[in-house]
C-alpha cells in the first residue's frame, strides 16, 4: 500500500512542495494559497527515487486532508460527501442547524455568492494541489538521469492518470474549471489560466495515456493499474454520454480486469469493501489507501486515517461518539423498500409515500433490501459488534432524522487496531484506516448495464444488474440478531436462534423483464440500482448531474425530495426554503476567493458559472 509512505508528504516538512528552481511555486498558486515548506536538494529528486517520492505525494491528495492549504478541509473530502451525498438526496448535513453553517448553505442551494465558501475553495485548492504535484512529476522526470523507457513511460502514464482524475473532479463539481497542464511556466508567471473552454477532451488524453501506458498489476495495492484507468476513462465518457465508448473498455475491465495486486475482479461479500481488515480485496478498483498507527498522526492530525469522514459517526453515546453528521435521509432509507411477493424494488416512485421505515409514528412493516443496514444504522438493528443502534445516537432529531451513517464506521473490536492511537484532537477515535472507495467493481458493473441500455442491448443489461441484485440476495452477508459480528471477516457468525434483522427480499429481474418493459423501464431500474448499491458513497449528485443533460430532471428530482422531506423531521424540516434552480445548482459556484486572485490584475480569466454572481 501506498499509506507508509503517504506519511512523508503530509508530515511537517511537507517534503516534496519544495525548493527547486523550477518547482519552488505550486502550480496557479493564486489558486492554492499554498506556500511551499521545508527544503530538499534539488539532486535528491533528479534520479529514479526521487521521482517516485514526488509521485507519492501525488497519491496523497487522493483524501483531500491534512494539507496547509486547505484548514480543517471538510469540503475537500476524498470521499465527496459534502457533495456527492449532502447535497443530493441521499443524506443531511447532521449536527445542529447552526454547525458548519457552509455546509447548510450548499445543501439548501442558497449559498450567497457575494460571499466566501471556505468547503468549496477548500475543494478547489486541493484539487489543484493534486494537479500541481502530478505536474511536478512529468517536468522533474524531464530532468532526471537513470530512468529506463519502461519507467518513464509507467510513472507519466500514473501521473497523467491522477492528474486526469483531479480535473475530472473538478470538472463535475465547479463545470468551467480550468485545465493547467505540465507545461505552465513558472519562471514567466504564466498563471492565469482561464476557464473558457469545457475541459473534457484534455481530462479523455490524460486517462487514455494512462490506459495506453499502464501495466496490468502494480508492486504496490495502491497504485493504479491499467484496468483502473480504463474504468475511470469509461466514466468520463459516459459523464460525456459517448455510451459506445464508455462499453468497450467497461466490457474489457469485466471481461480481463484484475486488481493492482492481480486477483480478478470479482463482486464478494458487501461489507468487506469498507472493513479495514480486508481492504484492496477483488472488489478494489481503485482507493484511498488510508492507514492508522503508523507513526504519520500528531497531536491536531489524524496523519493517514480518513480525516474526511472524520465528522461522520454517531453521536453522543452511540459508536466513536462524535460527531453526528451525514445522516441518511429518510428518503434513501425508503429506497430500500421492495415488493413483497417479487422482492425487485418500487420503481413507480411509491417507495417514498405511504408508511416510513423505521418511523415509529407511520412504521412500513414490509420487506426490504438488506443492503438498507449494511449502508445506515437503524434503531433497534444490529450495527456491527456495537450493539443495537438506537435514535439516541442522533445529535438533532428534529433536523437530523434518525438513522446514522455505517460504511465509513469501525467495528468496536476493532477500535485501537484499526482506529488511530496515536492522535490526541477531540476527533481522535473518529480516525480509522478504511480506505474510501473511489472505484469499486459493482460500479463499474452497473455503468456497463446502463450503456447497454442506452445502446438497446437490455437483455444484457439485465444480466449486469442481476449480478449486483444476486449478491444482494445472497444471505451471508445480511445483518442478523442473536449473532455475533465476525469483524474479520465482516460477516455474522450465525446460532441456532439467529434471524435476519428485518424482513429482508430481494431478487434478480426475471429473465427478459427489461425487453418486455421496455428502455425507459431498464434505464429507471439501473439508475434505482446504483442509488441502492452505492448510496452514502458520494455518487448520488453526480449521478443526478450525469442523467440530467439539460432536462431539468435533477432540478424535479431533488425539488420533490424536499417538498417530503418538510413533512419530516429532516434538515428541510428546519431550513424549509430550499429550492434547487435548474440550469444553476447542477453545479456549484467558483469559489469567490478564486475569482478575486486570478483577475486581480484588472483581466478577467476566471469567470463564474452562470446563475451565481
Amino acid at each position: 500500500m501506498l499509506s507508509k509512505l503517504n506519511k512523508y508528504m503530509k508530515n511537517p516538512v511537507r517534503l516534496l512542495f519544495v525548493a527547486l528552481g523550477f518547482a519552488v511555486l505550486p502550480a496557479c498558486n493564486h489558486k492554492l494559497e499554498v506556500q511551499p515548506q521545508g527544503t530538499l536538494v534539488q539532486s535528491n529528486l533528479l534520479n529514479l527515487s526521487g521521482v517516485n517520492g514526488l509521485l507519492i505525494g501525488a497519491y496523497a491528495i487522493l483524501d483531500g486532508e491534512n494539507l496547509p492549504a486547505a484548514g480543517d478541509a471538510y469540503g475537500s473530502a476524498g470521499s465527496n460527501w459534502t457533495y456527492g451525498s449532502v447535497c443530493a438526496d441521499d443524506s443531511y448535513k447532521g449536527s445542529l442547524p447552526t454547525d458548519q453553517p457552509d455546509l447548510a448553505q450548499l445543501e439548501s442551494w442558497s449559498l450567497s455568492q457575494a460571499s466566501t465558501s471556505t468547503y468549496l475553495n477548500e475543494k478547489w485548492t486541493t484539487l489543484y494541489l493534486g494537479i500541481q504535484r502530478s505536474n511536478d512529476v512529468l517536468r522533474t522526470m524531464r530532468l532526471a538521469t537513470g530512468i529506463t523507457p519502461e519507467d518513464t513511460a509507467e510513472i507519466s502514464g500514473e501521473a497523467r492518470f491522477l492528474r486526469g482524475f483531479y480535473h475530472m473532479d473538478g470538472r463535475r463539481v465547479f463545470h468551467y474549471f480550468p485545465y493547467v497542464d505540465e507545461n505552465v511556466s513558472y519562471q514567466n508567471n504564466n498563471l492565469n489560466v482561464p476557464n473558457n473552454v469545457d475541459i473534457w477532451a484534455q481530462v479523455t488524453a490524460d486517462l487514455l495515456y494512462a490506459v495506453n501506458h499502464l501495466p496490468e498489476t502494480q508492486a504496490q495495492a495502491g497504485r493504479v493499474n491499467k484496468w483502473a484507468a480504463m474504468a475511470f476513462l469509461a466514466k468520463d465518457y459516459m459523464c460525456q454520454r459517448k455510451f459506445d465508448s464508455a462499453r468497450y473498455y467497461l466490457d474489457q475491465v469485466i471481461t480481463s480486469g484484475v486488481t493492482a495486486t492481480g486477483a480478478k475482479y470479482s463482486l464478494g461479500n458487501f461489507e468487506s469493501n469498507f472493513n479495514a481488515a480486508q481492504k484492496n480485496g477483488p472488489e478494489s478498483v481503485f482507493a484511498c489507501q488510508n492507514s492508522v498507527n503508523d507513526g504519520s498522526s500528531t497531536a491536531n492530525d489524524g496523519g493517514n486515517g480518513n480525516m474526511g469522514d472524520v465528522l461522520n459517526y454517531p453521536y453522543g453515546n452511540g459508536p466513536v461518539g462524535c460527531c453526528g453528521f451525514n445522516n441518511p435521509s429518510w428518503n434513501l432509507a425508503n429506497a430500500y423498500k421492495t415488493d413483497g411477493t417479487t422482492g425487485l424494488p418500487l420503481l413507480d416512485g411509491s417507495s417514498n409515500s405511504g408508511p416510513v421505515v423505521s418511523d415509529s409514528t407511520n412504521l412500513y412493516t414490509g420487506t426490504l433490501d438488506p443492503r438498507i443496514d449494511l449502508t445506515m444504522s437503524r434503531p433497534g438493528i444490529p450495527y456491527m459488534d456495537w450493539g443495537l443502534a438506537s435514535a439516541s445516537w442522533i445529535r438533532d432529531p428534529n433536523s437530523n432524522g434518525i438513522f446514522d451513517p455505517k460504511k465509513n464506521v469501525y467495528a468496536k473490536s476493532q477500535q485501537g487496531t484499526y482506529s488511530s492511537t496515536e492522535t490526541v484532537f477531540w476527533g481522535a477515535t473518529a480516525i480509522n484506516a478504511i480506505n474510501t472507495n473511489l472505484m469499486r467493481y459493482a460500479d463499474v458493473v452497473l455503468m456497463d448495464a446502463e450503456c447497454e441500455v442506452e445502446i438497446g442491448s437490455l437483455d444484457i443489461a439485465e444480466s449486469y444488474v442481476n449480478m449486483v441484485r444476486n449478491r444482494a440476495a445472497d444471505a451471508t452477508g445480511w445483518v442478523y440478531k442473536n449473532a455475533t459480528y465476525n469483524a474479520s471477516a465482516g460477516v455474522y457468525t450465525l446460532t441456532g436462534s439467529s434471524v435476519p434483522a428485518d424482513k429482508y427480499l430481494v431478487k434478480p429481474y426475471p429473465a427478459g423483464q427489461f425487453s418486455s418493459m421496455g428502455q425507459d423501464y431498464a434505464r429507471n431500474a439501473v439508475h434505482f440500482e446504483r442509488r441502492l448499491e452505492l448510496a452514502m458513497e458520494g455518487n448520488r449528485f453526480f449521478d443526478l448531474q450525469r442523467w440530467d443533460n439539460g432536462t431539468g430532471q435533477m432540478a424535479n428530482t431533488l425539488n420533490a425530495y424536499v417538498v417530503t422531506e418538510k413533512t419530516r423531521h429532516s434538515f428541510y424540516y428546519v431550513a424549509n426554503t430550499s429550492v434547487f434552480t435548474k440550469g444553476v445548482n447542477e453545479y456549484f459556484a467558483i469559489p469567490q476567493q478564486q475569482l478575486a486572485l486570478e483577475n486581480s490584475t484588472g483581466t478577467v480569466y476566471l469567470k463564474q458559472n452562470p446563475g451565481y454572481q
